[in-house]
C-alpha cells in the first residue's frame, strides 16, 4: 500500500458485534487481519520518520553550506572593493605641494 492510502472495511470486516456474530476463529482472524495492518502502518511510519530525519539532516546541511556562501561572497565583495579603491588610488593624479 501506498503512503496515506487506507484501505475501507468490506461487510465481512465490519467490527460491528450487534451486526453480526463471529466465532472464536472469526474473530482471531479478524485479530490477526488488524495486527497486520497494524504492523504495517507502523512500518510505513518508520519509513516515513526515517524519511523526515533524513531530509531534515539535508536540510540543515543545505543551510551550513549557504552560510558559508554567504560569508565568501562577504567577503569577496569587501576585497573587491578594496582593490577598486586601491586602484583609483593608483590612478588618481597626486595632488601638488
Amino acid at each position: 500500500m501506498c503512503y496515506g492510502q487506507q484501505r475501507s472495511f468490506s461487510r465481512d470486516e465490519n467490527l460491528s458485534p450487534s451486526r453480526t456474530l463471529r466465532s472464536p476463529t472469526d474473530n482471531a482472524v479478524v485479530v490477526q487481519n488488524l495486527r497486520g495492518r497494524l504492523a504495517e502502518t507502523e512500518a510505513r511510519l518508520a519509513r516515513a520518520r526515517a524519511r523526515e530525519a533524513e531530509l531534515s539532516r539535508r536540510l540543515d546541511e543545505m543551510k551550513r553550506f549557504v552560510s558559508v556562501m554567504e560569508i565568501l561572497e562577504t567577503y569577496l565583495k569587501r576585497r573587491f572593493r578594496e582593490q577598486q579603491d586601491d586602484v583609483v588610488r593608483l590612478f588618481s593624479p597626486m595632488p601638488h605641494s
